[in-house]
């Protein structure tokens, strides 16, 4: 891979870092903030984000959003996990794009793809690729002494 390659890969790990950190953060610190607003205009898999709403549901669906954000933002910043983290984002990712999908227009602007089709595509990308090897803490990591122990642990760190 060549360094362009790899500053590209970097620059991108961090953008979405910052991205989901800020957006998680701004989540945690307001106690006003709830998903329920976003779930409730749900247009499709309906029965789903209904479900979501259930007053039961709801304090931990807000509570994975805050941090699972806040904590994904901080994985590819740091450059630690990024391989489960983008399988993690992706998912969520997936989960904000079907509520909003009136198919194939998931809002006026856009045919099929809008930006959380976007994201997901990037997140697969910084996994695919490991690149959290580039100027993180993921080969420092996979290199521990714990990880020799337990291979299934590298594979997962990178």
């Amino acid at each position: 891979m060549t360094q362009y390659q790899k500053a590209s890969l970097f620059l991108l790990r961090i953008t979405m870092g910052w991205m989901f950190f800020y957006a998680g953060i701004t989540k945690v610190v307001n106690p006003e903030w709830s998903a329920a607003g976003y779930l409730k205009g749900a247009k499709s898999f309906v029965w789903l984000y209904e479900w979501f709403l259930s007053p039961a549901i709801l304090p931990i669906v807000n509570f994975m959003n805050e941090w699972g954000l806040t904590l994904l933002g901080v994985s590819f910043i740091l450059g630690i996990v990024v391989r489960l983290s983008s399988t993690l984002g992706a998912l969520l990712m997936l989960l904000y794009y079907l509520p909003i999908l009136d198919f194939p227009y998931p809002n006026p602007h856009s045919f099929i793809v809008d930006e959380h089709i976007i994201y997901i595509a990037g997140l697969l990308l910084l996994g695919s690729f490991r690149a959290g090897r580039f100027i993180g803490l993921e080969k420092w990591c996979s290199e521990l002494p714990i990880c020799a122990s337990f291979p299934q642990l590298r594979k997962l760190l990178g």
